[in-house]
């Protein structure tokens, strides 16, 4: 018996897709949610450890970042401070001109103070390596290179006594490129000058009024800041602080001038007598410079004789013929007494004051009968120019320190340096002076002070003098010129009329440290463009 058919059951036709929409969606592969996979690998719980590891990369993280940023600004400070402290250490930055001078302008409106407080400034950066120099050896090429006394200076520049009274600052001088520092001037004892104020500064002019009136702390008191000086570049070349280390470096077996310490460069040391010394005593007069040279000549390696300060009552009248023989004479011999084996060289400083015929005259014989070595030609001024530009009307507060006596120096003095080197030049090139028919050349009496019957308590009396030769070696007298020299051109100038050395004072003032190394840097310039030379 056939089974009975089995009835399908029939479904509508859209029940139908909907089944088999159901069906298709069966055997499709089911979708995985989005973050499923990430969900997955988190762990259901963590551990305390594990979120103090978690922060411990963070942290570390941060602090490289930290570490990175404090090295990258540490950096660019020190950076900023070495560029900073190698552009205002190096004398030809320009700020030493346009920023440092006129705030110490500003600052302290007491010229002497200011003058002072800039002193102090430079020694203390001096101690500290800080100090204001000429960066890298800008007269390795020796293109002004010039013969003094026997030495080859690196260039012909040099500063004027009254920068550095009391020998303070030689070495922070030195620093700032001059070929010779002169110091002083230095007194046998101990004075303070003239009463305050005393410095005053003529802005328009770039000039100064002074009556300083040799204040000094005397010469004991400069020879023992000298000696320390001696002794500690002895020690700084293994020699050691001792006497005997002193010894070899005064005697030139350091390999150095025993003044300055330094190849190619000269120390001056400008010696003057006191204020209470009379006049007209000679023999006290001149035992005033030889106290001095007895202290201090084993330092130095010139000497100069200050007989034209303006400032001193009557110094000038010691530049007349005889009294000034006498006077050198003295010291020409107290300096070839000096306990060293070479002597350091004689000056004499004049005044530009006494500039007719026959002074200049009686100078120049004097300075060949008593053998001195050379003469410094100009000082200050008791004369006051003309303002400059022809036709300037100097403020009222200006016009009124013109009034103030003292010796005047700045840029208008030049015209008349230039004519008193070109005046001593062709006067000592003629020679010493030619006795008359019948006589013999013969050194004054007033020449040899009678030193045990001096009347003077003040500085112990020296040994009796060795006389110099009467018969001086016919060797050329060196010529510097100081007097308003500013710039390059005008040092070749004064070189070219004659001198060996142009120095400056004023000029520093005004133009700050980097006064010398423009100068130079001017000279340079000038010579390139009209082939002058600087040497004699």
């Amino acid at each position: 018996m056939r089974p009975p058919a089995v009835r399908s059951l029939q479904l509508p036709m859209a029940s139908q897709r909907v089944v088999g929409s159901r069906q298709l969606h069966l055997l499709q592969r089911p979708r995985i949610p989005q973050n499923s996979t990430r969900l997955a690998s988190r762990p259901q719980w963590r551990s305390a450890s594990d979120d103090v590891a978690r922060q411990e990369v963070i942290g570390d993280a941060r602090s490289a970042v930290t570490r990175l940023k404090n090295l990258f600004f540490g950096t660019s400070i020190i950076l900023g401070l070495s560029f900073t402290y190698l552009y205002v250490s190096d004398t030809r930055a320009s700020i030493h001109e346009w920023l440092v001078v006129p705030i110490l302008r500003a600052t302290v409106s007491d010229a002497e103070e200011a003058h002072k407080v800039g002193n102090q400034a430079l020694k203390g950066l001096y101690s500290f390596g800080l100090h204001p120099r000429e960066r890298g050896d800008v007269d390795a090429k020796g293109d002004l290179k010039v013969e003094v006394f026997g030495h080859i200076l690196d260039n012909p520049i040099g500063t004027s006594a009254g920068l550095d009274k009391n020998a303070e600052i030689p070495s922070p001088l030195f620093a700032l490129g001059p070929g010779i520092v002169e110091v002083g001037g230095a007194t046998p004892l101990p004075q303070e000058g003239n009463p305050k104020p005393r410095v005053w500064r003529i802005p328009s002019q770039n000039a100064l009024i002074n009556r300083y009136g040799l204040n000094s702390e005397g010469a004991d008191n400069i020879a023992l800041r000298l000696r320390q000086r001696v002794r500690e570049f002895a020690d700084s070349i293994g020699l050691g602080l001792s006497a005997e280390a002193e010894r070899i470096v005064l005697d030139g077996e350091a390999g150095v001038p025993p003044g300055s310490l330094i190849p190619g460069k000269l120390l001056a040391v400008q010696c003057a007598k006191m204020k209470t010394t009379p006049d007209e005593d000679l023999p006290a007069v001149a035992q005033d410079y030889v106290y001095c040279v007895n202290q201090l000549g084993r330092y130095a390696d010139i000497i100069v004789v200050n007989v034209s300060s303006p400032n001193t009552p009557g110094l000038r009248s010691l530049q007349a013929s005889a009294p000034l023989t006498a006077i050198l004479t003295s010291v020409v011999g107290a300096a070839q007494a000096c306990d060293r084996k070479t002597k350091p060289a004689v000056m004499v400083k004049v005044s530009p004051d006494e500039d007719s015929e026959s002074q200049v005259r009686g100078i120049c014989d004097a300075v060949w009968a008593s053998g001195v070595d050379g003469v410094i030609v100009g000082n200050t001024t008791k004369k006051r120019p003309d303002p400059f530009p022809v036709g300037y009307a100097l403020p009222a507060r200006e016009e009124q320190i013109m009034l103030e006596q003292g010796g005047y120096s700045g840029p208008q003095l030049f015209e008349r340096t230039v004519s008193l080197v070109k005046k001593y030049r062709t006067m000592l090139d003629l020679g010493p002076p030619q006795p008359k028919s019948g006589e013999k050349p013969a050194i004054p009496a007033s020449a040899k002070p009678d030193t045990q019957a001096s009347a003077k308590s003040e500085p112990p009396a020296s040994a009796a003098q060795e006389k110099p030769d009467s018969t001086p070696q016919q060797k050329d007298k060196v010529i510097f010129a100081t007097g308003g020299i500013t710039n390059g051109k005008q040092a070749l100038e004064v070189l070219n009329a004659g001198a060996s050395v142009a120095m400056v004072y004023t000029a520093l003032v005004y133009g700050g440290a980097g006064t010398i190394s423009r100068i130079k840097s001017e000279m340079r310039d000038e010579i390139a463009k009209t082939g002058a030379s600087s040497k004699r």
